[in-house]
């Protein structure tokens, strides 16, 4: 019986309200925006920000597929809940590992550098925060 419930709500669908399918929008619009806008500035931002293109370019086009991924979840009919989960986790996961980035001398950034991935930081965070939220709402 307790096998049941849990395969009942692990694979449950949300019926969802504008508020977790706008946030999921939200994130993979920018989040498409954010990875043409690394493939297209690579070698620019490379001086300023210190972030060299054999960081930027994977990182765009990780961001486009991160994108498409994020837009096909939020187009479903009924957003599937392990789907929103694992969206706000990994925004969480990305967020920390951002964060990290800008403080460990991983990549030689530049105050700037360590300033636009810090950014980064904080709108991934607040994503996986609304999406949580969301989540949460639509649960209950």
């Amino acid at each position: 019986m307790a096998g049941s419930v849990v395969a009942m709500t692990t694979s449950m669908k949300l019926d969802t309200g504008p508020g977790l399918r706008a946030t999921l929008r939200v994130d993979g619009w920018s989040t498409g925006a954010f990875g043409i806008f690394l493939l297209a500035t690579a070698p620019v931002l490379r001086e300023p920000l210190g972030l060299p293109t054999s960081w930027s370019i994977p990182f765009g086009v990780a961001m486009l597929g991160g994108a498409t991924a994020l837009l096909l979840i939020a187009g479903y009919p009924e957003i599937p809940a392990r789907a929103a989960g694992a969206v706000a986790a990994a925004n969480a996961v990305s967020g920390l590992v951002l964060v990290e980035l800008a403080v460990v001398d991983v990549i030689p950034l530049t105050m700037p550098g360590r300033m636009f991935l810090l950014a980064g930081a904080a709108f991934v965070a607040t994503c996986a925060a609304l999406e949580f939220a969301g989540l949460r709402r639509e649960r209950a």
